[in-house]
Order: C-alpha cells, then structure tokens, then sequence
C-alpha cells in the first residue's frame, strides 16, 4: 500500500531529514517546488501561457516562490502572488522569496481585499492557478478575505494544489468553510488522509506524489496508520488458483438470510460468493427457499438447528434479509458461537447496535461492513460525526470491536481491528454506479468468499472491496454511473478478478 501520513506525521517526517539526513528545509523546499512546477508545465501542454502562483505567508508559499521563479526559467510568464504581509513570510520561505526577487521574478501583494481587486481579473485570466496558499497545518475555518482569495483561485480556468486544496483539512478531509477545488494536486513525500479519503478526495483532481529527497525507508520507518490500496497488492492478498484446486478446497459458504419475502437480498451475497470462486455456497434460511441454480439451500424449522448445519463450513455471511427480533438474534448468537469465520452485515449489525456486549462472546475471526448508518448505531454517535471524520470511526469501531471494520462510502476504509494498531486501508476503487441497493449485499458475499478460500479477515476484506469497486467502474463503463443494479455486479467480479490475476 502507498503510506498515507497525517499532518503529524508528515511533519516527524520532515524533521527527520534534517535531523536523521542532514537535509536542509531550504532544499526540500526547492525540490519541492520543482516537482510541482513540472506538473505545472504538464498541464500547461506545452502553452507558455501565463501562471497566477498565489501563495501564503509560510512553508507552502515558499514552494510557490520556487514554482515562480522555476516556471519563470522555463519561459512561462509566472507571478506569485502573496496574499499576506511581507514581514509574516519567515525562514525558509523568506530566503526563496528573496532568491526569487533576485533573478527578476515578480511578486505582487493580494494581502488586502483592495489589493486582491487590483490583480483579480489578471489572476481569473491566468491559464493556470498554482494554489500554494495553506499548507497542511490549516485547521481553522476559512472565511473573509482569505476565502474571497480561494474564490479568485477557483475562477480560473485549470487549477494545481501544492500538497493539498487549499481549505481542506489535512486529516479529515473536512473543508474548512471554502476550498480550492483543484484538477491535480501534487503531495509532497507521501500521500495526505484528505488527497485520497472522503470528502476531501472530491476536491483533489489528479493526486500525484513528488519525490522530495526523504528517503522512502524514513517513510516506512514512520510507520503511518494508513495506506492506499494498489492493484499489487490485491493480487497478493488473492488466493492463487491452482491445477490442484476442487470445490472443498475452494471452500463452503454459508449465507444466511432471514424471512422468505426478505431473499433477495440473500440470494445476491450467495451469488457473489459463488463468482468470487467459493467452491460451495448454501443459502439458509427459516422456511422455503429458492435461490440460483449453483447456489445450495437448506431450510431450517428453528434457528437453533443453524449451529450443527455450520459445522465445518468455511464461512458464514449473515444479515443480508435477515429481519430483526428474536429469530435474527438467535441466528447471529449461534454464528458467533460457532468459531467459523463471519461477516456480518445489514441487519446482523443492527443486532450488533441492539446487543453490544455479544460480539465479545465470538468465537472466531469476524468482519463487519457497516454503512455510516450501521456504524452511527455501533459506535453511538450522529452520523454526521461519522463522516467528518471517516478514518477517525473506522479505527475507533475497530478498536471498540476487535474485527475487521469494513466502513461503507465512497473510498470505502477497511480498519484491521485484530491486532491492536488499527491500521487503515483506503480503498481507491469503486464510483457512483455502486449507489444502488444490493450493492453492499454483493459486497459481504465476496468478501465470505475469500475467507472460504483461506485469505485472512483483513485481506479478505481489503481485497472484496477493491474488486466490488472495480467491477462497479467495469460496468459503468457499460451501463453508465445511474444504470448499474445490483444483480450486475457478482458476475462483474468474477470479471475484475480475471482482470487482475488473469
């Protein structure tokens, strides 16, 4: 996974160079701005247009003076423009405005709102905007004149970060009143919660990673709680098929379902454990049952007879059409019990919510795949604090239940519960096409299936959600984001699978 590093972190980071390395903030800073000014030419497409560089009194506008004076030597008609008093621009960032005076680089005052409505049109005409602003130490809420400048930076026609949108929050993603909302953005050594995270990823564009001379092992040595999922990854945590392969060593999975008018919802976890290569899937319920034609039923007169049908079964997917009240409260009493690998979604969570103290009494390895609802219930809060801070819940379900959390949404964050860091892996994949009911019912039926197949929970999970989100892209592709149901997406993993491992 590509390390996602917090302000804090990032910030050990760089005085690590400089105390571990030797290297200067000076020349990190001039890398830095290196990099971005070579985006910035990239966007440009060969156009030596003019460049509006507005920067901040700090550690961000000095990476803008850099830009600047770079693009100035390209033969690009680059202006910085500093939207704070002259005497605010302090250490490093004051020696590279004075280097970029030095060679005959233009730097013009927007510190006022009359100095702003001086240069505005010249900066809404610009071909590019270089947001270079804030940094990822902002934390207050941008309002008056600083947000009037965030306003002249999103009138122009292409717009470029330097290390994140001007107006995010670094950790949440939250915007802090009002943001640039860029078309790339380049991060400086790593990646940041809010580049890739939701909300704040809405607002990034194209998000690229820039070199700046930290070597990769102080990265890793940081030991950052989050990281980006990539494709190598999945391909890693992906059981390999083999010539030896039959269906008991592909695993039996188990789903089970609720009252008979609540099935479908049943029948499409099963068919997605069956397209995500589970050798044997049973669909289980209270009552008749029909299901597809690969898929097994059994039908119980109690839910008490559940835990003998689960004995030496690979895994077990409950709460899609579960219902609620006793029954339901029995059957998820039972799989607990039982040591067999589960995931529990939908209604199963709302169990969970109901009975908190039975998640303690599992007997095995338990994934659950809250959405913000789910997860508001779990953890106790309004949802809205959910989504404020999506990682911030993600880890404080997982340690609160010692599972792997799955919390559902755009970039959908997977929080390894089991071994006491609560390490997050945010996921790249997916897109509006998932927004459909099913879609998470297919979801809790691939994942089911990797644990048939022998994947630990976290890399059962981390890896069903990647391929749920690329087979939504897949069909999108086809159908469009508004065309895609659910009952499309099992055969579309078993696609991105093939597209992934061959």
């Amino acid at each position: 996974m590509l390390p996602v590093v917090t302000a804090a972190e990032m910030r050990a980071l760089d005085r690590a160079a400089s105390d571990e390395v030797g290297l200067p903030g000076f020349t990190l800073m001039e890398t830095a701005g290196r990099g971005v000014a070579d985006a910035a030419i990239d966007m440009l497409e060969a156009k030596r247009g003019h460049v509006a560089v507005v920067c901040g009194p700090g550690n961000n506008g000095g990476d803008g003076f850099v830009i600047a004076r770079v693009l100035r030597g390209r033969g690009i008609d680059a202006i910085a423009y500093l939207a704070a008093e002259r005497g605010a621009v302090k250490n490093d960032a004051l020696a590279h405005l004075r280097v970029l005076e030095r060679s005959g680089g233009v730097i013009l005052s927007i510190a006022t709102p009359q100095e702003l409505d001086r240069h505005r049109d010249a900066i809404a005409g610009s071909d590019l905007a270089v947001d270079a602003l804030f940094g990822i130490g902002l934390v207050r809420e941008v309002e008056g004149h600083l947000a009037a400048v965030i306003g002249a930076i999103n009138a122009t026609r292409l717009r470029l970060a330097v290390d994140l949108p001007s107006g995010l929050h670094t950790d949440t993603g939250k915007t802090l009143g009002v943001a640039v909302d860029a078309q790339r953005t380049v991060s400086m050594a790593a990646l940041k919660p809010a580049l890739v995270s939701s909300p704040g990823f809405s607002k990034c564009g194209e998000v690229s990673v820039v070199d700046i001379g930290i070597p990769p092992a102080l990265v890793g040595a940081s030991t950052p709680h989050a990281g980006l999922v990539e494709r190598a990854d999945v391909v890693r945590w992906l059981p390999r098929a083999s010539q030896l392969d039959h269906k008991g060593r592909r695993g039996h999975v188990v789903v089970v379902s609720g009252q008979p008018e609540m099935r479908g919802a049943g029948r499409l976890a099963s068919n997605a454990a069956l397209r995500a290569g589970a050798g044997l899937v049973t669909l289980v319920g209270v009552g008749d049952i029909d299901a597809a034609d690969s898929v097994m039923t059994k039908s119980l007169r109690h839910p008490a007879e559940l835990a003998g049908f689960l004995e030496g079964k690979s895994a077990v997917v409950i709460g899609p059409g579960l219902g609620v009240g006793a029954a339901a409260l029995a059957f998820v009493t039972q799989v607990l019990a039982t040591g067999v690998p589960a995931v529990l979604d939908a209604d199963a969570l709302n169990v969970l919510a109901d009975s908190p103290a039975l998640l303690a009494s599992a007997a095995g390895p338990i994934v659950i795949t809250p959405h913000p609802g789910e997860a508001s219930r779990l953890l106790g809060i309004p949802v809205s604090e959910v989504e404020a801070d999506r990682l911030a819940a993600a880890r404080a379900l997982a340690a609160d239940t010692r599972a792997v959390v799955v919390l559902k949404g755009a970039r959908t964050i997977t929080c390894d519960g089991t071994l006491g860091d609560e390490h997050c892996a945010i996921n790249p994949t997916g897109g509006p096409a998932l927004a459909t009911a099913g879609s998470g019912d297919v979801l809790a039926g691939a994942i089911g299936a990797l644990l048939a197949q022998g994947c630990s929970p976290a890399d059962a999970a981390r890896a069903a959600v990647y391929l749920h989100g690329l087979a939504g892209e897949q069909l999108a592709a086809i159908y469009g984001s508004r065309g895609v149901i659910s009952s499309d997406l099992p055969e579309a993993i078993s696609r991105a699978i093939h597209t992934i491992c061959g």
